[in-house]
């Protein structure tokens, strides 16, 4: 693979196959867990690493893996990977642990990481399923933190916690869940209509 190639396979996670804007997977964890900058940002670190490693080692064993019982391989790597995960944030981040609480044992269970395992890291090289597991960890990872930095915003005045306008103008709403959905619906909308435009282009 040259370069080109490798930077098209990488930014095809964060923008033409967009796991939340594109392929609206995720959703659990991408509205649940959205309701700041940092909660997002963590979250999606946290399942990009997963995905990362995951896709490399199903890549590894694809070829010595029965077709017959792939799917219950793929789950056991992926959760001995989360249950690490889950054990390293509970040591070294404890306060971000306590606020993603179910949703970092859930990672086992989140359609992007098994889509990826089953529809890519099966049939590729270790390196590509490498370069297409980290382009699709960012564009996660990416995407909640920009819906959690929204929600924020406006509905707390601040991103990361450092205040911006403070309590002059908050939509609480936004941050419960109906701002959560009202949010992605219309990130969704945004990003739709800009994928339209390049299309036409």
């Amino acid at each position: 693979m040259n370069n080109k190639t490798i930077w098209k396979e990488f930014m095809k996670g964060i923008i033409q196959e967009n796991p939340t804007f594109v392929q609206v997977l995720g959703m659990c964890p991408t509205l649940a867990t959205t309701t700041n900058a940092v909660n997002g940002f963590g979250m999606g670190i946290a399942t990009s690493i997963v995905l990362v490693l995951s896709n490399v080692v199903i890549s590894s064993i694809r070829k010595l893996v029965p077709n017959r019982v792939r799917i219950p391989i793929f789950i056991v790597v992926i959760a001995s990977f989360v249950t690490v995960i889950d054990m390293l944030m509970h040591a070294f981040t404890y306060e971000l642990w306590k606020t993603l609480a179910l949703y970092v044992p859930l990672i086992v269970v989140n359609c992007i990481i098994m889509g990826r395992a089953e529809a890519f890291a099966s049939k590729n090289t270790v390196f590509r399923s490498f370069i297409d597991g980290l382009g699709m960890g960012v564009g996660f990872t990416a995407s909640l933190t920009l819906l959690g930095a929204t929600r924020e915003l406006l509905g707390s005045g601040t991103i990361f916690g450092i205040p911006i306008w403070g309590k002059a103008f908050n939509v609480f709403v936004m941050i419960l869940p109906p701002g959560g959905f009202l949010m992605l619906g219309l990130l969704l909308a945004m990003f739709n209509s800009i994928g339209q435009a390049r299309k036409k282009a």
